[in-house]
């Protein structure tokens, strides 16, 4: 793509930085103005960002451009999935669906309901859960909210075994090699022309109202200490503003 820094709504055209010398100098205000706009075309005339919400997009956005020394300074890996965290109504799910389209040159992901997952593994049982192992990036949306699944009379904990197998695939892509990416720096907002897209982990996102000691509590310490080692932990305030009010 030849500038994935200018995005067109209609007849509108977003830029969301500029290029100097072959690099994109991303600039946070026009990403907010223009994920305002694409916010209201998804969700309706009603969205905004709130900016008591800056500092979480801000890593958001660092994370979905790759630039992973402005990360590294947050304490977020590029590399890892995202396990985005809040009160409800907070805009987790808006937000996950949204600010992968400031990246136009990467494959979209899904984002699905758990308890979508929960009611198909009832209606039709374990080959329900095999696509989730496949080779995507998929975001989990309001874990640990689904009720537990159950397939002619016998329980499962759905949601825990496709995080394991997820967790599986992650290290195995850890063995793939990856080219070359020169991300530098300017007002944490800058990438190269020239990025490659990692090749190496096949992330998983999470949504979530729960907090570290309820996800333990939902699916075990084994899956929570492998949560650890495969997402970032981003977290709203507790006191975050209810968006559906």
């Amino acid at each position: 793509m030849k500038n994935p820094h200018i995005i067109t709504i209609g007849t509108v055209q977003y830029h969301l930085g500029k290029i100097v010398n072959k690099v994109i100098e991303y600039d946070f205000n026009k990403i907010k103005t223009y994920l305002n706009a694409q916010g209201k075309l998804m969700f309706g005339k009603k969205f905004k960002i709130y900016p008591e919400d800056d500092e979480l997009i801000y890593k958001l956005c660092s994370y979905f451009i790759d630039d992973s020394k402005t990360c590294s300074k947050f304490g977020i890996d590029t590399d890892k999935g995202l396990l985005l965290s809040g009160p409800v109504g907070c805009g987790k799910t808006s937000l996950m669906k949204l600010l992968p389209q400031i990246r136009p040159y990467k494959r979209p992901f899904e984002v699905i309901p758990t308890r979508n997952i929960i009611f198909d593994f009832n209606a039709n049982g374990y080959a329900v859960l095999t696509p989730y192992s496949e080779n995507r990036v998929v975001c989990f949306d309001d874990l640990g909210i689904e009720p537990t699944g159950c397939h002619y009379g016998k329980d499962c904990n759905v949601m825990g075994e496709i995080l394991l197998s997820r967790y599986d695939l992650y290290c195995q892509s850890n063995q793939n090699s990856t080219t070359s990416l020169r991300i530098p720096n300017r007002m944490g907002m800058k990438q190269s022309l020239n990025w490659r897209q990692s090749q190496r982990q096949i992330k998983t996102h999470l949504t979530t109202n729960l907090n570290a000691k309820e996800l333990e509590d939902r699916y075990g310490s084994r899956l929570r200490s492998r949560m650890r080692e495969s997402y970032n932990l981003i977290s709203f305030n507790k006191n975050a503003t209810d968006k559906r009010q």
